[in-house]
């Protein structure tokens, strides 16, 4: 698996630097898009060029720590999954409804949690727990991801969208998530700039798209 963050955290960094010098805490002058990190985790053996359909979950699966976990379609999450229908489809995929056999799946989903801790995805278990492949017409079968780590602080929320290969379902019962992009920081939740944040989440994934 390869991790395309590079840029998104170098400027972060560099931000932290050149506000050290002058200021106590640094953070506490960051901008909503200034603290903002996009991290995105792909399958380097995936061919991206050859999935053509897609068809996203109609709403987003909400996941605290405190275990309580539901579906939930609030014009936040409306607007999330606008922003990933719309990314997709000007690389060239197209939309069809989940029992039409897409190329691939998609879910978003977004996590609340009130602790500071590196985490695993695969260790805090939403990955085939919630987003089930029945969903995708595969009863019976699983999916997984190969681990990464996320950080997640006090108070804090994060959106993740994973896409899953349908396509090509493995002789051991699994569907394997081929991309996972996740933005964390201040102001995810604000209407007027998701377009912008899930598009850089895709900006930065250059591979992803029709041939």
């Amino acid at each position: 698996m390869k991790t395309k963050s590079i840029c998104a955290i170098a400027s972060v960094a560099l931000i932290v630097t050149v506000f050290t010098s002058c200021y106590k805490d640094p953070l506490k002058n960051l901008s909503e898009d200034e603290s903002r990190i996009y991290i995105t985790n792909y399958d380097t053996s995936a061919n991206f060029s050859s999935f053509r359909t897609f068809s996203i979950a109609d709403s987003v699966a909400l996941i605290s720590n405190n275990g309580n976990t539901r579906k939930v379609r609030s014009g936040t999450d409306a607007a999330y999954i606008a922003a990933v229908e719309n990314a997709l489809q000007q690389r060239g995929f197209a939309k069809v409804a989940h029992d039409q056999h897409p190329d691939l799946g998609v879910t978003a989903s977004r996590i609340m949690n009130n602790y500071t801790q590196i985490v695993s995805y695969n260790d805090y278990g939403y990955y085939g727990s919630y987003w089930d492949p029945f969903y995708w017409g595969y009863p019976g079968y699983d999916y997984y991801f190969p681990t990464y780590y996320g950080a997640y602080n006090v108070n804090e929320e994060a959106v993740a969208i994973d896409i899953v290969d349908l396509k090509n379902v493995s002789q051991n019962n699994q569907l394997k998530a081929i991309w996972s992009g996740l933005i964390r920081g201040s102001g995810i939740d604000n209407p007027a700039t998701i377009e912008s944040q899930v598009m850089q989440l895709f900006n930065q994934s250059s591979y992803f798209h029709v041939q």
